[in-house]
């Protein structure tokens, strides 16, 4: 078992992030945002781990993340996502979407820019401006993607203080989660167990494809797509199993995972090495799924795939590319055979773990338990 240290920080954690590692840099990272929830004040916080998990003088390792500085948030902070090494960006239960801005000379943090209504209900019914929870943010910049309660989807520039579009009535159910698949197309899951992929290229303000869990209208709260293989997409929900898909091929997912007995909250590929899965749920508990078996029973892989001729035919002419896209561990037709190895990750169950990230050989993760768990070993 990796070493994992608690802090407890009389907040309850709704998100915690990594902050990137500058393109390039052999260091690890060292400084993560938390944003809480829940609480009579939220906060969006900075803390730095520093020499963490070295020995102390009395022989004992530090766990203790120390605070580096930290700013009040107006309403719960439903996201959090980094736009770059000195900027975060924060979805609030009020609708609103900051962007905090880091000084690290003195270490503080600023608001640098706010989009005050970016979410909220309209029409017959709701107050002529009744706020509606952001719920889900994702960034690749200069450009911000919100996701709203309302059924939203709005396209933000940094330094621009009118989006740069707005798809207003996207869905007619509450959009849970984004992400980029390409620059200009994004994936939401939302709460009657559907994706949705938008194409921002594309002037209407319908979806360009759908995919759903047949039957089932499970609510979906998140998603992530495979870091190399774009085409692949992980999203847990309600009842908390996993699932994983293909966007190229049918609009079913290829595989469900029994995975947690409650809500499943995050899920994140290993952004460097994504045969590692992560995934944190309601019911306390956080999850390492690693589904890095030996690549000579990947060859299998081959046999699974003729499911679908007409994805190995016109790959087969670059035998590399066929190799690469067919061993994305996750698309196998039948992962139970031993192929997928779980880990619980944290020592004991305790309240709902809200969210995780997982940088390099670093994973932090906070807790309705007002506490955060960082461990600076994943895979050793």
């Amino acid at each position: 078992m990796e070493e994992i240290y608690a802090k407890f920080v009389s907040q309850k954690i709704s998100k915690t992030r990594w902050r990137p590692v500058p393109p390039g840099s052999l260091q690890t990272t060292e400084t993560f945002a938390t944003g809480s929830w829940d609480n009579e004040e939220n906060y969006v916080s900075l803390w730095s781990i520093g020499d963490f998990g070295n020995l102390d003088s009395d022989g004992g390792f530090e766990g203790d993340h120390q605070l580096l500085c930290d700013i009040r948030h107006h309403g719960d902070v439903m996201d959090l996502q980094f736009f770059d090494q000195e900027r975060i960006v924060a979805a609030s239960s009020t609708g609103c979407v900051t962007v905090f801005l880091h000084h690290p000379n003195n270490q503080t943090l600023s608001v640098s820019q706010q989009w005050t209504a970016a979410h909220h209900h309209t029409g017959p019914g709701s107050p002529s401006c009744s706020s509606a929870p952001c719920t889900g943010i994702v960034c690749s910049n200069p450009e911000i993607v919100t996701v709203g309660e309302d059924g939203r989807i709005n396209l933000f520039r940094a330094d621009h203080k009118e989006a740069i579009r707005t798809i207003d009535n996207a869905d007619s159910s509450t959009l849970h989660a984004v992400t980029f698949l390409r620059t200009p197309e994004i994936l939401t899951v939302n709460s009657i167990g559907q994706l949705k992929i938008w194409d921002f290229r594309q002037q209407g303000n319908e979806p360009s494809q759908i995919l759903s869990l047949t039957g089932d209208r499970v609510p979906l709260h998140c998603v992530d797509r495979h870091p190399s293989q774009q085409h692949v997409v992980a999203t847990g929900g309600q009842d908390g199993m996993l699932s994983i898909w293909d966007v190229r091929q049918g609009t079913m997912p290829v595989s469900l995972l029994k995975a947690h007995e409650a809500e499943m909250w995050e899920v994140h590929f290993h952004p460097s090495n994504p045969d590692h899965l992560f995934t944190c749920s309601e019911d306390g508990s956080l999850w390492h799924w690693d589904a890095s078996t030996d690549v000579p029973e990947k060859s299998s892989l081959f046999y699974q795939g003729g499911r679908n001729s007409t994805f190995l035919s016109h790959s087969i002419s670059n035998q590399a590319n066929v190799h690469q896209s067919l061993i994305s561990s996750w698309l196998i037709t039948d992962p139970t055979k031993d192929r997928i190895e779980i880990t619980s990750l944290l020592p004991n169950r305790t309240l709902s773990v809200n969210s995780l990230d997982v940088l390099g050989p670093c994973l932090v993760c906070g807790t309705d338990a007002e506490a955060i768990y960082v461990t600076r070993q994943l895979f050793s």
